[in-house]
């Protein structure tokens, strides 16, 4: 890792207008040193637990919720009500604000004020962004200025230390349980009791895929990710569409309507709901289903070349507005990757 001083970071913030994400990975430090390099100059440290954290943000009315991993972003415009605290994860459950969060990854975070701009930071523990909180035009400015006067720490010096950034772990199967996995996921009764199941037999999400087969689990090809796009707008499809990282997911929940691609990106721009993702990045997609109590849940979810999942994609509940029938087409149709090779 590069060693930049504060004010080094500072003075190259000032000059180049990349992304912190991009600038960050160009640089070689954490995104969260660039953040905290403007701390006594723009940015305070505040509290950086949920608990303590989502309280006040629900009290600045409308702002942009951003949630990103290494290949795709989402961003959806709301507030953050019905929050739900707890020690191991929290919640809220808005219709537009719709996130959970694992509490032990809020490590740092920031208010800042970059001219006219404003926002909350939260980054784990190497410093990497967990979830970011935009201000709008209609933000409450006194919920804001109150937010930094009450959650500021006593620690506001502009450098921090980071731990390591855990490696991805990589597809784990265990083919001699091969027959319990088929047994038990036939058995599933919720889409919860997934992680369960594979923890017990010693395996991951994508390490199961890889195994399971037939009925349970089919291999798409990458080009499925953009027709799924394409199809859930040209049908006008509900989904649930789940952005994260370890320490936060949030979720869409409705269609897509303004499909714009550029360059490697695929992107969806609706006025209240924004979709970048990286299409390159796209290694593997899987089409899977999960039996439940109250039918079969379908998704589409894709992962990157060392493993690690990128976004999920489910079919919207019918007493959500869904139709599950429509769904179970949609997948059925995506193309599986003999069919792109031909």
């Amino acid at each position: 890792m590069t060693d930049h001083s504060p004010a080094d970071l500072r003075r190259i913030q000032a000059e180049d207008t990349a992304r912190p994400f991009d600038l960050a990975a160009r640089l070689d430090v954490p995104e969260a040193a660039l953040v905290a390099a403007h701390v006594g100059h723009g940015a305070t440290r505040i509290q950086s637990l949920p608990g303590q954290l989502i309280p006040a943000v629900q009290a600045l009315g409308e702002v942009m919720a951003l949630t990103r991993n290494r290949s795709c972003v989402i961003e959806k415009v709301g507030t953050y009500n019905d929050f739900h605290d707890g020690e191991h994860a929290s919640m809220t459950t808005d219709p537009e604000i719709d996130m959970r969060m694992f509490p032990r990854h809020w490590v740092h975070a920031f208010a800042v004020e970059k001219g006219d701009r404003r926002s909350v930071q939260v980054f784990d523990a190497a410093g990497d962004a967990i979830h970011k909180v935009h201000l709008r035009e209609g933000s409450d400015l006194a919920a804001w200025e109150a937010l930094k006067r009450d959650l500021a720490v006593a620690d506001q010096s502009d450098s921090a230390e980071f731990t390591p950034r855990e490696p991805v772990e990589g597809p784990k199967s265990a083919p001699e349980r091969l027959d319990a996995l088929r047994r038990e996921w036939a058995e599933m009764t919720d889409t919860h009791q997934f992680n369960i199941l594979i923890r017990r037999l010693k395996m991951n999400r994508l390490g199961a895929y890889r195994i399971i087969g037939a009925p349970w689990v089919r291999p798409l090809s990458v080009d499925a990710v953009p027709a799924l796009l394409e199809r859930v707008n040209a049908q006008g499809a509900g989904v649930m569409m789940f952005v994260g990282n370890q320490g936060c997911i949030e979720i869409h929940s409705g269609g897509f309507q303004t499909l714009q691609p550029m360059g490697p990106w695929l992107n969806v721009m609706d006025p209240r709901f924004n979709l970048h993702l990286r299409g390159d990045h796209v290694a593997e997609v899987w089409a899977v289903e999960k039996p439940t109590k109250r039918g079969p849940a379908i998704s589409v979810e894709a992962f990157d070349a060392e493993g690690a999942l990128i976004f999920q994609c489910f079919g919207l509940r019918p007493e959500k507005g869904g139709d599950a029938d429509q769904w179970a087409a949609l997948v059925t149709d995506l193309p599986a990757p003999a069919e792109a090779a031909a």
